[in-house]
């Protein structure tokens, strides 16, 4: 069997969790069938990879056209292939076609959905409109859609009732543990401005609406003042919310002190040495499907606080490998909290709760390692996968 997987992001290009997802099943699945990698970017020199630029003719055209362009000109190659699955309304377009040009099953992972990220628009402009009929096309057509959680599973069948709920299977995100483990580096600390001395509340990721950076920040400033907040926060989706963000963290830095901002990519090793110091990691998102992160911060140790919504539930036991914090959302695509302000209080409670009581974290953390190593491993995950692959291509693997 040969199987075609079609992604945005893949090495070295990447920046959110579709494309950790891509890389790791990509690795697994090449233990046991074919893979071709088609990527969007900078060529590649690993085996099976190719990867396609963005059509000169296309450079000044708005992103979802180029986005489309690129898309085209995958579309031929995928010609031999039983299955072509792709990651992510990027790719979706050029799995679509790909199916109906070669008459093979398109398989849609589902790492988000555009009519559940409305501020997009604020990105893409019209090219949000492009996005969401490329997406909502795909999954309707597709042989079989992956959702990453069972609440994502929830999310897809409420936005797309023209689905079959059969078609959508539940297979979740993995971590590789030995990737991802506690890393003690009191130098590599120092260099981030970190002091391993103090109790730190430490979050990672993007830059956007769907993360929830502003709430926390918010909260941040009810923390007791000896806990130290660390950002490993960038790739902003658009200047305005840099800018609140920017504000967010000026008025922060006025009132106490130990707040450190860190907007570079760090190596994995930086990474997961600030996630082996955290007394607690924070995932204040009002959209995750699953959330790679909070399995990442799980493998390295830490306690996770995250809030009660998309995936989270899934991945944070509540009182055994951290806490979740309750929200209440608005049904108009955003996640927006009802009560903005009771969201703030409550996330400011729980992180208070968990970092004053050091050793209770402690063992969240250590509960949250083993969670991460028996329940996500990405060779379950593929197995899983490459089974769904037999099933809608009738081919053996």
């Amino acid at each position: 069997m040969r199987v075609d997987i079609v992604t945005k992001e893949y090495p070295p290009e990447i920046y959110g969790g579709a494309g950790v997802h891509a890389t790791e099943l990509v690795k697994a699945l090449r233990e046991s069938i074919e893979v071709q990698v088609r990527a969007f970017g900078a060529p590649r020199d690993e085996a099976d990879t190719t990867a396609y630029a963005v059509p000169a003719e296309l450079a000044a055209a708005n992103g979802a056209l180029q986005t489309l362009g690129t898309d085209l000109e995958i579309v031929s190659d995928v010609a031999g292939a039983d299955v072509v699955h792709s990651h992510t309304w990027y790719a979706n377009f050029a799995g679509h076609l790909a199916s109906l040009l070669h008459g093979i099953p398109h398989v849609v992972t589902a790492h988000s959905l555009e009519p559940l990220r409305p501020w997009k628009a604020e990105q893409l402009g019209g090219g949000y409109a492009v996005s969401s009929y490329i997406e909502k096309t795909a999954y309707e057509h597709a042989a079989a859609v992956v959702a990453v959680s069972d609440g994502m599973r929830q999310d897809i069948l409420r936005s797309y009732p023209a689905l079959d709920p059969a078609k959508v299977r539940v297979i979740y995100n993995g971590i590789d543990v030995e990737a991802w483990h506690p890393v003690d580096d009191p130098d590599v600390l120092a260099q981030l401005g970190v002091d391993a001395s103090r109790p730190s509340v430490v979050f990672v990721g993007r830059i956007t609406r769907q993360k929830g950076l502003p709430y926390f920040l918010r909260a941040a400033e009810l923390l007791p003042p000896e806990v130290q907040v660390i950002l490993c926060a960038g790739a902003p989706d658009t200047p305005q919310i840099l800018a609140e963000v920017e504000g967010l963290v000026r008025a922060l830095q006025e009132t106490r002190d130990g707040v450190v901002w860190i907007d570079r990519m760090l190596s994995r090793h930086e990474l997961c040495t600030v996630l082996s110091a955290a007394t607690t990691f924070v995932c204040p998102s009002v959209y995750e499907p699953l959330g790679i992160v909070n399995l990442e911060a799980m493998a390295c140790g830490a306690a996770v606080v995250g809030t009660a919504t998309g995936g989270i539930p899934e991945v944070v036991v509540e009182g055994v490998t951290g806490r979740l914090v309750p929200i209440e959302q608005v049904q108009d695509g955003t996640g927006t909290p009802v009560d903005p302000e009771r969201f703030v209080a409550d996330l400011a409670r729980v992180l208070t709760e968990v970092v004053s009581e050091p050793e209770t974290a402690r063992a969240y953390g250590e509960a949250g390692r083993r969670r991460a190593a028996e329940d996500f491993s990405w060779a379950a995950i593929a197995r899983e996968t490459a089974a769904l692959y037999t099933e809608v291509s009738g081919a053996s693997a």
